[in-house]
């Protein structure tokens, strides 16, 4: 399972080189914005006046992303499957289980993610206070 877990968090970093090392130097140089913010104090994270990062990757549009890629997977997977079926050249049934295969392989991955994200979800709301 942890394989899997790899393959998810090697596909999130893979979007996130995509954004280029120009980014990623400017992210490298840039404050950090889940800082607490300061009262009174310009330029710090949430002080008033300060624009956000609007090109920044957020977590949940990396998310959204691995997520479309599963999705891409399994309508491939699907769309080999039904070429082979139909008896379609090119279609060869190697193909089709390795599809099928990576198409599992990132579903279950997904699927480890979410359950590990519900997880922290509910050990940060039984945190006592």
């Amino acid at each position: 399972m942890s394989h899997s877990i790899d393959s998810i968090l090697g596909q999130i970093r893979s979007y996130q080189t995509q954004m280029g090392p120009a980014r990623r130097a400017m992210a490298a140089d840039a404050p950090r914005t889940d800082a607490i913010p300061i009262a009174g104090r310009p330029g710090e994270a949430g002080a008033p006046g300060r624009v956000a990062d609007a090109a920044a990757p957020s977590f949940g549009a990396t998310l959204r992303g691995a997520l479309e890629g599963v999705n891409s997977a399994q309508q491939r997977a699907g769309e080999l499957a039904r070429a082979f079926e139909l008896g379609e050249p090119g279609a060869d049934l190697a193909k089709v289980m390795v599809a099928s295969q990576q198409s599992q392989v990132a579903f279950r991955a997904t699927v480890e993610v979410r359950n590990r994200l519900v997880q922290a979800y509910q050990d940060v709301m039984n945190m006592p206070l």
